[in-house]
C-alpha cells in the first residue's frame, strides 16, 4: 500500500483524485491522509466524493471512510471493468474534474466506459467545458485516445445542474506527442452565457477581439446561450494551428464583461509569445498520459505550475516516470520519459 499525503504542494482536491486515479490503474491500494489539510474547509467535499465513487464504480474498489468532511481514505482498487455508470455530484462541484479522474483507468480497462456525471460544467478553480472539449481532449486523441465528450446540459455556481457524458474507448498505447511550428496562427472561441443580458457576453467577445486585432491576429469567436439554473457567463480561446493552445476566464460578479474579455486573449497571447508547445493548463492535465505513452515527450511551456509539480510527484510513487526541466528564457523546455505502470 501506498501513504500519500494530500496536504502536499498546493493540496487540494486534485492530489487526491489523481492518487485514486493512479491507484485504478496500476492496481496499488492507497491511503491518503491530510486530505485538503490546508483548506478552510478542510476534508472530503461532494465533488471529490463523487470523483472517487466514479472512479471506485470502474474498477470494483472498496473505500474505507468515504464520507463528507473525512480527511483521510483508503481506497482498494479491484478488477477494472468499464461500463456505464451515472454519478450525481449533488452541487456544482466540476464535472470536467471528475471526468479527468475517470480517464486513465478507462483508458486501461477491458471494455468501454461511459460516465454520465451531473453537477457544475463552468466553475472556478476547474477547466470550463469548451476547455475541456477544445483544447484537452483534442490533444488526447492525438495521443491515440479514443474519446468523446457531450453536453446536455450547463452548470454553474451555486446550483449545478449541469449534466454531460463522457465515453472511452480502451487505448492499446498511448502516443507520444510531437509538435509542429508551421503554418500561421488561427484563434478561434466561445463565450457561453445562461440567465444573464445578452450584450454582456457581446462586450466580452468585442473585448477580446479587440485585444488580438491590436497584436494582428483575429479570431472567430462564437456566442452561445443556454437555459440554467444559476446564470453564469465565460470564455474560452484556444488556437487550432500551429499548436493548439487554449485560455479560458469566467465572469465573476462585479467583473466588468471588457475585463474579462481582455484577460483572456491577454493570457493567450503570453502562451503564443513564450513559444509554448502546451499552455500552463495543459500541461497539468496531460502529464500523466505522458508518463504512459510509448516514447518521451519534447515540449516547451510558459511556466510549471504547482498543480503539473505535485503531479510529478505523485506519478514517481507509482511509476518509474522520469523528467527534466530547464528554463530558457521566458519558458520552461521539459523531457518526460514514459514509465512502466506495476
Amino acid at each position: 500500500m501506498i501513504d500519500v499525503d494530500g496536504s502536499r504542494g498546493e493540496g487540494g482536491g486534485q492530489v487526491l483524485r489523481m492518487t485514486v486515479a493512479l491507484s485504478a490503474l496500476t492496481g496499488t491500494p492507497v491511503h491518503v491522509s491530510n486530505i485538503r489539510a490546508g483548506r478552510s474547509n478542510p476534508g472530503l467535499r461532494p465533488q471529490h466524493m463523487a470523483a472517487i465513487e466514479a472512479v471506485r464504480r470502474l474498477c470494483n474498489a472498496t473505500v474505507d471512510d468515504l464520507h463528507e468532511h473525512s480527511m483521510g481514505i483508503t481506497f482498494h482498487p479491484g478488477t477494472l471493468a468499464g461500463g456505464s455508470h451515472h454519478v450525481d455530484i449533488g452541487t456544482a462541484g466540476s464535472i470536467t474534474l471528475a471526468m479527468q479522474a475517470c480517464l486513465p483507468p478507462a483508458l486501461h480497462a477491458p471494455e468501454p466506459s461511459m460516465v454520465d456525471l451531473e453537477g457544475g460544467t463552468d466553475v472556478r478553480w476547474s477547466p470550463p467545458w469548451d476547455y475541456f472539449t477544445r483544447v484537452f481532449l483534442p490533444l488526447l486523441r492525438r495521443m491515440n485516445v479514443d474519446v468523446t465528450a457531450s453536453l446536455e446540459h450547463r452548470g454553474y455556481y451555486p446550483r449545478g445542474g449541469g449534466r454531460a457524458t463522457l465515453s472511452v474507448q480502451p487505448a492499446r498505447q498511448v502516443r507520444h506527442l510531437v509538435f509542429d511550428d508551421s503554418g500561421d496562427w488561427r484563434i478561434h472561441g466561445r463565450v457561453n452565457i445562461a440567465g444573464l443580458p445578452g450584450h454582456i457576453a457581446q462586450r466580452i467577445r468585442q473585448a477580446a477581439r479587440k485585444e488580438l486585432v491590436g497584436r494582428g491576429m483575429d479570431a472567430d469567436i462564437a456566442i452561445e446561450e443556454y437555459q440554467a439554473l444559476s446564470p453564469g457567463v465565460g470564455i474560452v480561446l484556444w488556437t487550432t494551428r500551429p499548436r493548439r493552445l487554449g485560455t479560458d476566464v469566467l465572469g465573476e460578479k462585479g467583473k466588468p464583461a471588457e475585463a474579462v474579455g481582455r484577460e483572456a486573449a491577454r493570457m493567450l497571447l503570453e502562451e503564443i509569445d513564450a513559444g509554448a508547445d502546451l499552455d500552463v493548463h495543459a500541461v497539468d492535465h496531460l502529464i500523466p498520459y505522458m508518463a504512459l505513452a510509448d516514447a518521451e515527450t519534447r515540449f516547451r511551456c510558459r511556466a510549471l505550475s504547482g498543480h503539473a509539480e505535485t503531479e510529478l510527484w505523485l506519478l514517481r510513487q507509482f511509476t518509474d516516470i522520469e523528467w527534466k526541466k530547464e528554463t530558457r528564457g521566458d519558458a520552461v523546455e521539459m523531457v518526460v520519459s514514459p514509465a512502466e505502470t506495476g
